[in-house]
């Protein structure tokens, strides 16, 4: 049996070279909201080309910073894409329009849709919300089926380490590639935190498993045995997953591209935390529990 606790220190390294570069890049930047969460417009719009051979992102980006505040212009088809912008209203989708007519070819308006401040505003505030959420009751059911408050908040701390890892890769594409987090974005933060607590969970059951079948053995021994018998489980379970996704990325459309990203991102994270800092995290509160409880010579 391979003892993983001996290294415990270097998982919590390893962690730190993805956190504190996570955490300055969300308080020296932080994200890049969309028109989901700052409110605008979302036009989606199909354009025969006539006076161009080929049609491309910076063709249409070049008429519409002319007419309205632009956001992005995304290629999601073959000569379809879709504009975000603020302050973007039936009035100016016209103006957009006749001028790429003029100046690149036919458009066929396929989706409009306006975003108010407020609704972008409620999201926001429906997001935190479902995430404080989540994590209480995530806490209070850990401890309570293990009948130990540091299971519960160890948990919490891996969920924790895999939202800031992934919070910290968009901040830093926010900055230097522009990306912005959107509902989807939400949406995958969300699925990560149960994906990250499903797959710790499977390592706390087996220790608590192997508490009452070998009581003799040191809590260190009983984690090694739990990790060992787990990690081929979980690595082959989230090899499926991370094959899935990275299908999806390099063969999906350019709207779910990045919405995909954030939960490969996601699945990598919450499978080392899982092993790597859920269960060290345990045996680190079992050491110091011993020693404030170690009687003084």
């Amino acid at each position: 049996m391979i003892n993983f606790m001996k290294y415990k220190r270097l998982y919590f390294l390893i962690s730190l070279l993805f956190l504190l570069p996570s955490a300055y890049f969300l308080s020296r930047f932080g994200l890049k909201p969309s028109l989901d969460f700052t409110g605008g417009a979302l036009l989606e719009l199909h354009v025969e080309p006539t006076h161009v051979q080929d049609i491309t992102p910076a063709h249409i980006t070049e008429i519409a910073r002319q007419v309205v505040k632009l956001n992005s212009v995304q290629q999601t088809d073959t000569n379809t894409f879709l504009i975000r912008a603020q302050e973007f209203d039936q009035e100016h989708n016209q103006i957009l329009q006749k001028e790429l007519k003029t100046f690149i070819g036919d458009p066929t308006e396929i989706h409009f849709a306006t975003i108010g401040p407020t609704l972008g505003k409620e999201l926001i505030r429906k997001t935190l919300t479902g995430i404080i959420l989540a994590a209480g009751f995530i806490l209070l059911y850990v401890s309570f089926r293990f009948k130990d408050k540091k299971y519960g908040v160890c948990a919490i701390l891996a969920m924790l380490h895999d939202s800031l890892i992934l919070l910290g890769v968009f901040s830093f594409l926010g900055q230097y590639r522009g990306i912005e987090v959107d509902a989807l974005f939400v949406t995958a933060l969300l699925t990560i935190l149960s994906f990250s607590v499903h797959d710790t969970i499977v390592v706390y059951d087996r220790i608590r498993e192997s508490l009452k079948q070998h009581p003799q053995l040191s809590f260190t021994s009983i984690v090694n045995q739990a990790v060992t018998q787990t990690l081929g489980r979980s690595v082959n379970n989230s090899l499926t997953i991370i094959f899935m996704l990275l299908s999806l990325y390099l063969l999906g459309g350019t709207t779910i591209k990045w919405f995909i990203f954030a939960l490969l991102i996601g699945t990598i994270s919450g499978t080392y935390s899982s092993t790597f800092t859920a269960a060290p995290l345990l045996v680190l509160w079992e050491n110091l529990k011993a020693r404030k409880t170690k009687p003084n010579p």
